[in-house]
């Protein structure tokens, strides 16, 4: 990454660092102010219900109970019965900061806000600077650079996106998830560099990104496998260095696979959620229409659990209901074709809904819907990428984006889509949206020279 070139201003010189910096602050003072605004209590506000369950989950382990909860709980766990549903990195996190303290929420969501408010916009400049480098410019030439411009752009959109600001306070796992796996990336595109790949420590941080990243949501663990065939194709590593990382990932698992097996007498690898989730987004009673959140019409989450299921512990129960849902669809792979294709407009949904409340409705479309049409430019503007030969496109880190909104998007569309886990194809796309208004802005530029100079 080459140094950034300073712009003078009169006798004050604007550089990408110091407006990185101011973008950085806002990206603080708004996510702070949200924090605020949700206050010291943890209540049921849009999209966001698990919080609830989180800090719960947080004031029973800090009161010596383990992971479980004194009463019947999602998604159908007995009162003190033992529970490995939600994350333990992020449980153990709210119970650190309720040791610290006190039982208060707002603590919590000030030192998340203040967290991902600074390392969202500052990795998703990085991003940008790996994906569009440094062209080289003539010395002496202080205008900024396309990546810096784009990365700039990128970090500003971040600031602003109505979606980010309101996860930054919300006491659940998205905003670290998404900051970890912009963090990932940037390690990542970091390995690139000659100087890197053969450094074993680089590896070793490598895991401890996926390992942050699975503890938090471990659907990821399905994206592993793709991250790694690109690793191998772009560097060609020895195979050792490949086989550090998926280490330090077992071995940031296996704890808590362990307590699992002495918890529920079964093998668990982490979460107790993907049996559940694939059952409930994939039940006969959608047909083929799916529908993110039941009605009160369709009953409860629970009740749709089969009556000689509902005695298993949770674990058993995930197992059982996992095993369930690939025979129904197995007996009717029509209607689950059909059903995922039917997920597809819930998980890119973009316009407002009268089942929708006002502040979601307002999330949605100032957010999503605003930088759609920009990040969609920005995809096809980038395409052409893929007319490279085959060996340097699959090796390109645009490649590797594509591959994880296509991989990360289709695992969603096959199992159960809510709009909150399309957010870190967000964080994503932002770098395209900030692309197609760098060359927007360029176009127009080219447009007026050429105007000037015919004048």
């Amino acid at each position: 990454m080459l140094k950034p070139q300073n712009k003078p201003y009169n006798n004050f010189k604007i550089t990408p660092y110091r407006i990185l910096i101011a973008i950085i602050i806002l990206s603080i003072i708004s996510r702070v102010g949200n924090a605020f605004m949700m206050g010291n209590v943890v209540s049921d506000l849009p999209g966001i219900f698990d919080q609830i369950s989180y800090h719960n989950l947080a004031l029973r382990v800090l009161d010596g109970h383990g992971f479980s909860f004194g009463e019947f709980w999602w998604p159908g766990t007995a009162a003190n019965e033992p529970t490995a549903h939600w994350s333990y990195l992020y449980t153990l996190y709210l119970a650190a900061v309720y040791a610290l303290f006190g039982p208060n929420p707002l603590i919590a969501r000030l030192i998340q806000a203040v967290t991902v408010g600074i390392l969202m916009p500052w990795l998703v400049y990085r991003l940008a600077l790996h994906l569009f480098p440094q062209e080289t410019r003539p010395e002496g030439d202080e205008t900024f650079g396309r990546g810096e411009k784009i990365g700039l752009l990128s970090a500003g959109i971040v600031v602003i996106y109505i979606y980010f600001i309101y996860y930054a306070a919300a006491l659940l796992t998205e905003s670290f998830y998404i900051t970890t796996i912009l963090w990932l990336f940037d390690l990542t595109l970091q390995m690139r560099r000659s100087t890197f790949r053969h450094q074993m420590s680089r590896w070793i941080w490598l895991g401890v990104a996926l390992g942050l990243t699975v503890l938090l949501r471990q659907v990821f663990l399905l994206f592993i496998p793709f991250l790694l065939f690109w690793l191998w194709w772009a560097l060609r590593p020895k195979l050792a260095y490949l086989v550090v990382p998926v280490l330090v990932v077992v071995l940031m698992i296996v704890p808590w696979t362990v307590r699992n097996y002495l918890a529920f007498g079964q093998f668990v690898i982490l979460n107790t959620n993907a049996g559940y989730a694939f059952f409930w987004g994939n039940h006969t009673i959608y047909g083929t229409n799916f529908v993110s959140i039941l009605t009160p019409e369709m009953g409860s989450y629970y009740s749709l659990v089969p009556e000689e299921l509902r005695h298993l512990n949770e674990a058993q129960r995930d197992t059982a209901l996992l095993g369930l849902a690939l025979k129904n669809i197995s007996a009717d792979p029509v209607r689950y074709l059909l059903l995922s294709l039917s997920r597809v407009q819930d998980y890119f949904m973009f316009w407002p809904s009268t089942q929708s409340s006002l502040l979601s409705n307002i999330s949605r479309v100032a957010s999503f819907g605003l930088f759609l049409p920009w990040m969609l430019y920005g995809l096809f503007f980038s395409i052409r990428h893929l007319f490279l030969p085959s060996s340097e496109r699959v090796a390109s880190p645009l490649f590797l984006f594509y591959l994880f909104i296509i991989i990360y998007t289709g695992i969603h569309i096959l199992t159960w889509t809510l709009i909150r886990y399309r957010l870190p194809i967000d964080a994503v796309l932002v770098l395209f949206a900030g692309l197609a208004i760098v060359e927007l802005i360029e176009k127009v530029e080219r447009y007026r020279s050429v105007r000037a100079r015919a004048v």
